[in-house]
């Protein structure tokens, strides 16, 4: 658990969704309290739950039981023009496939997220510009995502989720689609940077590689967190 006063704490949080064959039962009870600058790692088995949690984390998906609080918010209680702009302002999300606009270029699709604040203006460009030369891009900023290799755009996706300095970074298997060593490449990547930007990073993966780099991993067993090597009493 972290501190008096964590930034993300979820409370008994359930997810059940509505079947043919009745109520099937996702996400049981969980609860998890982290703080900016920690690093969390989610595993489990595939329909387990691990998107379902992150997406709720994320403000994607409600949940059906429980709470979340967010930076001490609860974004459920917010009408959807202010969930909007609270999801904007305070996460990043970055998922296994990139979603990059094809048409834009590699500096445009970084700068998208600002589009919904204040807009691209100098500060935001220089900060664009600023994360793509840490991600070794910067000889590429005028490319359009065809022209990238996988791990390239990967890298665009980590930027972009980056580009107003979030609060919370959430990552949905963000290296499935990649060779091992740009995996790994990648992989460090997002605990550096988290590190770097005080940000709370919570990552989805099936990976044991990228899960085993993860300060603090657990895994979704039968709709519960299990911290890793403990099993239920």
């Amino acid at each position: 658990m972290s501190d008096s006063n964590p930034d993300l704490e979820v409370r008994g949080l359930s997810r059940e969704f509505a079947t043919a064959a009745g109520s099937l039962s996702i996400l049981r009870d969980v609860d998890l309290s982290l703080a900016r600058g920690e690093a969390l790692v989610i595993t489990g088995p595939s329909g387990s739950g691990k998107s379902t949690f992150l997406y709720i984390v994320g403000t994607l998906d409600s949940p059906t039981f429980g709470s979340v609080q967010v930076l001490g918010e609860d974004p459920f209680a917010m009408s959807q023009a202010a969930l909007a702009k609270f999801r904007n302002e305070n996460i990043g999300f970055i998922f296994q496939d990139h979603h990059l606009l094809p048409q834009c270029t590699v500096l445009e699709n970084v700068l998208v997220p600002t589009l919904a604040g204040s807009g691209a203006g100098k500060v935001e460009e220089t900060r664009a510009r600023e994360l793509l030369d840490r991600v070794g891009l910067t000889d590429r900023i005028t490319h359009r995502p065809a022209k990238l290799s996988g791990g390239e755009r990967q890298r665009v996706a980590v930027c972009r989720a980056l580009i107003n300095r979030p609060a919370l970074l959430l990552a949905d298997e963000p290296t499935g689609n990649l060779d091992h060593a740009t995996a790994e490449s990648i992989g460090s990547l997002l605990l550096e940077i988290a590190k770097e930007e005080n940000t709370l990073l919570i990552c989805v993966t099936h990976s044991q590689e990228l899960a085993a780099r993860f300060p603090r991993h657990v895994q979704l067993e039968d709709g519960k967190f299990v911290e890793h090597g403990e099993r239920p009493a």
